[in-house]
C-alpha cells in the first residue's frame, strides 16, 4: 500500500516551524531530509525514523517497524500531533543522523 499525499502534507505541516524539511517521492513513498540528512518517511502512511540512540531514547515505547520489505526496521512515531516534541526529537537525532552521500 503506498502512502497517502495527504497524511505526507499532514505530518510536513506538524514540521512546519522547522527550517529545511524536505521529502523525495520514491516508490509510493516519502523519505524524508532534515538539513540535507534523512532522518525517516513516510510509509505505508506511518511516520518512522531511523532508529539512532537520541530517538530511541525519546520513543523508548515505540514499536520497531519494516518500512518495507527487505527494509532496516525503524521507530514508529505515535506522537505526531505533537509538534514540539517532533522537532526536539529532529534536533536530537540530527547530530547522530549519517552525512549524505556524495553523487558519483
Amino acid at each position: 500500500m503506498a502512502s497517502s499525499k495527504e497524511y505526507l502534507e499532514f505530518v510536513l505541516e506538524q514540521l512546519s516551524e522547522m527550517d529545511e524539511i524536505s521529502y523525495c517521492y520514491m516508490m509510493g513513498e516519502y523519505v524524508l531530509y532534515y538539513r540535507g540528512k534523512i532522518f525517516g518517511g513516510i510509509y505505508d502512511d506511518r511516520f518512522l525514523v531511523k532508529p539512532v540512540r537520541a530517538a530511541m531514547e525519546m520513543l523508548p515505547d515505540a514499536a520497531m517497524e519494516l518500512p518495507y520489505e527487505g527494509g532496516k526496521e525503524m521507530l514508529l512515531v505515535d506522537e505526531v500531533e505533537d509538534r514540539e516534541f517532533l522537532s526536539g526529537l529532529l534536533e536530537a537525532m540530527y547530530p547522530e543522523l549519517p552525512a549524505p552521500k556524495r553523487k558519483k
